[in-house]
């Protein structure tokens, strides 16, 4: 009886418990607006993610805590060449299909994600440009190959040279010791959609909080009827930009025509 007694107060020790050991420290954030609109002059703009770091009880506040942002766009399927030269000629001679690749990826932090944490756990949270997961059709199969890669790293070259693609490792800064800022540039070619604003925080190497925070961009007034034309009307749209262009040749050949 007795045995029976102290395991069931131990099981019951372990039931309270059980709640403050899960919890883990809170994230407030807020972006400077949550909504971008894209219009005819758009060339690009700028967001400004602020978070504070909410201590539980007991911890640590004077330990510094690490901080990457990881901001990624609608996902999209793109696909990647590889080119040889034949008789003087480059031709295509192979490809890799990117299955629901985010068309838009930004990754900022405080510093180099690698003196952040291990590369495992880098690997598991999607931590870094080199760390996230992009699912690819190799023949019949469909997985994620290593980070030297050369089908994946021109994937990357080419995402980086359109300005869709980029990592900070100085992007984050705090402005407190518990208070922290990111600027996240969208360029003008940003697609249109909801994009996903992922916050971690880190200490000691492990991850100590996980925040998320939804970012829409948007097409409005002629840009948007246009791009909402094009999507549910797909034959009629293509059929007036046809009559349109023309249109504009017909003009064109009787305004500069020579006598």
């Amino acid at each position: 009886m007795r045995r029976r007694a102290v395991l069931l107060l131990l099981a019951g020790a372990m039931v309270a418990l059980a709640p403050a050991l899960g919890r883990a420290e809170a994230l407030v954030l807020s972006l400077s607006k949550s909504r971008i609109t894209i219009t005819s002059s758009f060339t690009g703009d700028s967001i400004v993610l602020f978070g504070v770091i909410e201590a539980l009880p007991g911890r640590s506040t004077d330990t510094p805590r690490d901080v990457i942002v990881t901001v990624r766009g609608p996902n999209e399927s793109f696909v990647t060449w590889r080119k040889e030269r034949h008789f003087g000629l480059w031709v295509n001679v192979d490809s890799r299909s990117f299955l629901s690749a985010p068309s838009y990826l930004a990754v900022l932090s405080n510093r180099d994600p690698a003196e952040i944490s291990d590369s495992d756990t880098l690997r598991q949270e999607q931590a870094g440009l080199t760390h996230n997961r992009f699912l690819q059709r190799v023949g019949s199969d469909y997985a994620d190959v290593v980070p030297e890669d050369p089908f994946r790293q021109a994937f990357i070259r080419v995402k980086k040279a359109q300005g869709l693609y980029f990592e900070d490792s100085a992007g984050v800064t705090f402005i407190a010791p518990r208070v922290f800022r990111a600027v996240i540039p969208i360029p003008g070619i940003a697609p249109v959609g909801t994009y996903q604003v992922s916050v971690k925080t880190f200490l000691d190497q492990h991850l100590e909080a996980h925040g998320l925070l939804p970012l829409d961009v948007t097409k409005v007034d002629f840009e948007q009827t246009v791009a909402t034309a094009a999507q549910d009307h797909p034959w009629l749209y293509g059929l007036a930009s046809a009559l349109g262009a023309l249109a504009v040749g017909f003009i064109a050949s009787i305004a500069f025509r020579r006598d």
